[in-house]
């Protein structure tokens, strides 16, 4: 069994079939997957699927960088709530099945199609790492364009950080070591990974130990070969356990070993 630690399965891609995609994903191996928040209308979107399919689906809460805008405080402000309200929960043992956030996710910077809401971005993903460290919950991180600022943000908090997963890790082996400085964070790895112009098949067995990988599709986005092109769903995360256990010149179990105890380890063993 394995693990898809980021799709998001509450957008209208799957409003048709959503059943069927979680019986294709349970067959395929998949066993768990996680589901980021974006933006304040998606917490209740994901909860629903959470709480809908509870065995299979645990949620994440976070404003993703390219949903900023100069509201962003006002935003955070009512996650913030919505959060402590789900600890608070789980603290009491009244939490219902699928309705416990995980990690803080989606959050992170873009800077791949505008600097508008740069100061917003920046602001608004340091109180993402505050939160992180406060609650001990994990962080799942976008960063397109702005590496050198993301990790300005979360170097004086480092010790503090309880960890978490650089989300569709597509960078080099520079990168990689960059980012895995620090130690109790992950590389998430997806379908860009089996595609025809990826450095990423020999890049991640030279920088990247398998004990710093956690699995991914970030469904319906980045579908892998030979599914490209089409929506991306779980099911077709086998493909990148294929495609790593070739780079790495091991067999698929093991990929599926490692890969579910990093998991535990990122995610505190809560899942």
């Amino acid at each position: 069994m394995i693990i898809d630690t980021h799709a998001h399965l509450d957008v209208e891609d799957f409003k048709e079939d959503l059943p069927e995609v979680i019986t294709r994903a349970r067959e395929a191996g998949v066993e768990k997957i996680f589901i980021p928040a974006i933006d304040l209308p998606s917490v209740d979107t994901v909860l629903a699927v959470c709480r809908r399919f509870p065995d299979t689906c645990y949620p994440m809460i976070g404003l993703q960088p390219e949903e900023v805008r100069a509201d962003w405080q006002e935003v955070l402000d009512k996650m913030y709530r919505r959060l402590m309200e789900s600890i608070a929960h789980k603290l009491e043992g009244t939490a219902q099945p699928g309705e416990t956030f995980i990690a803080i996710g989606e959050v992170g910077l873009d800077f791949y199609w505008s600097r508008e809401y740069e100061k917003e971005q920046l602001a608004a993903f340091e109180e993402a790492v505050k939160w992180s460290v406060e609650t001990q919950l994990p962080l799942m991180i976008h960063c397109r364009k702005a590496q050198n600022e993301m990790l300005h943000i979360m170097r004086p908090y480092e010790k503090e950080l309880p960890g978490g997963v650089f989300h569709c890790f597509t960078g080099n082996q520079k990168e990689a070591e960059a980012f895995l400085h620090f130690d109790r964070f992950c590389l998430g790895i997806g379908g860009v990974s089996t595609f025809k112009s990826s450095h990423l098949r020999e890049d991640l067995p030279a920088a990247v130990p398998l004990d710093r990988i956690v699995l991914e599709t970030d469904s319906p986005y980045m579908a892998p070969v030979p599914h490209r092109g089409k929506r991306n769903e779980s099911a077709f995360i086998v493909e990148v356990m294929r495609t790593l256990a070739q780079s790495y010149g091991v067999d698929e179990a093991e990929i599926a070993r490692q890969t579910n105890e990093n998991v535990a380890r990122v995610f505190l063993k809560e899942v």
